[in-house]
């Protein structure tokens, strides 16, 4: 163990940050050995629907077992697809939006930090009220981005926060259409794609730490793959999406090599046919990816069970656990 890890659990990347030096830099600099860290392997799971709930509970993903209560979010009833993502192994996750009718709290965003439990605090407001929308970050880059979403009516719009902070978002761009969009980035590479919905399988994508509008990526293997769930290996640079709001496509999941352009690909299936999940995440290079929650087109109710697949493999997911409580869309993210 070097020096420094024996009193400090940060990533090289952290330490890197802190110090403003390259990490390949970092032992001739700090005259200590820093190994290589993936981050951390806490998932987290927010709000969410049927019913809905401001319950957040996590998992350790690189096991597999039933998630645990977390804290609950600052605004009850966080229902429709709440927002999530995380500046990684810095370790502020990050919920924003959901709305329940007539609860007039739409544009909110709240923070935890993912290594405690603990209930949620007030980050800032987004540009306008608003939900459905796509979220990811450049990880511990610290920028993470909100795009497109339900208002009533879908938005093209993309805006920004600087994750470490609070305060309200600022305006990037737009997207290429109006969408209820998922989103996967390639952590600090710096590249978000977003696979747009609502009767669309079109693929935009931006370069994180800039502003500016979307261009095309490429297309979906499904033009009705909406409400489903997202999540990414981060800077191994692969993406997937799982289910559908269509109940004939809804076990379905696909990949992208992020850094590409091009079409989705086949990846494998979900346990069961399944939309409205939202609650995705992974633990980045370590290759785990996990999706909770849902509406099962076959039971024709909601559920709680969580599914993990390896992401730079391919192949049908496997039963990791379950959550507290049936439920759908939810905002997932990790320390990772």
């Amino acid at each position: 163990m070097s020096e420094i890890s024996k009193y400090m659990s940060i990533s090289i990347d952290t330490i890197a940050r802190i110090f403003g030096i390259e990490k390949s830099n970092i032992t001739s600099v700090m005259g200590a050995d820093i190994p290589a860290a993936g981050g951390g392997d806490r998932g987290i799971f927010g709000g969410g629907g049927g019913p809905a709930s401001n319950v957040i509970e996590y998992i350790t993903i690189s096991t597999t077992g039933d998630a645990t209560d977390f804290g609950d979010l600052i605004t009850g009833n966080r229902a429709n697809n709440t927002s999530g993502m995380s500046n990684g192994a810095s370790d502020r996750g990050i919920v924003a939006a959901g709305a329940f009718p007539a609860s007039g709290d739409w544009n909110s965003i709240e923070y935890v930090t993912i290594s405690v439990t603990s209930n949620s605090i007030d980050f800032g407001d987004l540009t306008s009220n608003k939900y459905e929308m796509a979220n990811t970050s450049n990880g511990v880059n610290d920028r993470g981005i909100f795009a497109g979403g339900y208002t009533p009516g879908t938005l093209n719009v993309i805006e920004y926060i600087t994750v470490s902070t609070t305060g309200d978002a600022t305006d990037f761009g737009d997207l290429t259409v109006s969408s209820i969009p998922e989103a996967v980035s390639n952590a600090t590479n710096n590249r978000a794609v977003f696979a747009a919905g609502a009767a669309s399988n079109i693929m935009d994508y931006i370069t994180i730490s800039t502003t500016g509008n979307a261009a095309d990526f490429g297309d979906q293997t499904t033009t009705d793959r909406y409400y489903f769930a997202s999540t990414d290996n981060g800077t191994n640079d692969r993406g997937i999406f799982a289910g559908s709001f269509s109940a004939g496509t809804a076990n379905s999941i696909e990949y992208i090599t992020i850094t590409s352009l091009g079409n989705g690909t086949d990846f494998g299936d979900l346990l069961s046919k399944r939309g409205y999940i939202g609650g995705g995440t992974s633990n980045r290079s370590n290759n785990r990816g996990v999706f909770a929650g849902g509406h099962d087109w076959e039971l024709a109710s909601n559920v709680n069970i969580i599914e993990y697949v390896t992401i730079s493999t391919t192949g049908n997911s496997t039963d990791f656990g379950d959550l507290s409580s049936n439920r759908n869309t939810m905002s997932g993210c990790s320390n990772a």
